[in-house]
């Protein structure tokens, strides 16, 4: 696997920022609520429970960007798209404090998952990878072997990159057919 982009660690920097600024607000209504101070204590229940599990589902997406999991792109950028009203209903609500930073972040992060850096690490394609590879981590990578049907020969491995589509196309042409 090759090196880890500065935007992929930039990307997850952002996506563990929000997650532990998630969790503090949880933390905060929750102190909030047990001492008597809510309004109504079964909304405040609510939010504090939201607010810790989305904490804690941004933190693991930015652990599994730093780990390129390719499930981890999608939840990160469904919570930079959720970042970006709930930042305009906080400056619409005349807290520009909390508004422009969340923006601010949700905007960068979004610009950094989606650069085509990030994009081409996290998608990168594990059949590229040869048996004996070492990931960032240590780890020895070990390729699987797989079925190939004996009528067809596998076709030579290009020397650049296949794009996405190219790899979802060779995959459904390896598909065995109903005879």
């Amino acid at each position: 696997m090759s090196k880890r982009p500065i935007t992929v660690r930039a990307a997850a920097a952002l996506e563990a920022l929000e997650g532990a600024g998630a969790i503090g607000f949880g933390v905060y209504t929750g102190v909030e609520t047990a001492t008597g101070a809510a309004v109504d204590e079964a909304s405040a229940i609510g939010v504090t429970v939201l607010a810790l599990a989305g904490g804690l589902g941004m933190l693991a997406c930015a652990r599994g960007l730093l780990r390129a999991d390719q499930w981890s792109r999608a939840p990160t950028v469904l919570t930079q798209l959720f970042a970006l009203p709930i930042a305009w209903s906080l400056w619409q609500s005349e807290r520009p404090a909390i508004a422009i930073p969340m923006g601010v972040v949700a905007v960068l992060a979004l610009i950094a998952v989606l650069s085509p850096p990030s994009t081409a690490w996290l998608l990168e394609d594990d059949d590229d990878t040869e048996p004996g590879d070492d990931r960032e981590d240590g780890q020895a990578v070990e390729a699987a072997p797989k079925p190939t049907p004996k009528a067809v020969e596998p076709a030579p491995r290009p020397s650049e990159p296949r794009s996405l589509g190219q790899r979802l196309k060779d995959r459904l042409k390896e598909q065995p057919t109903k005879d």
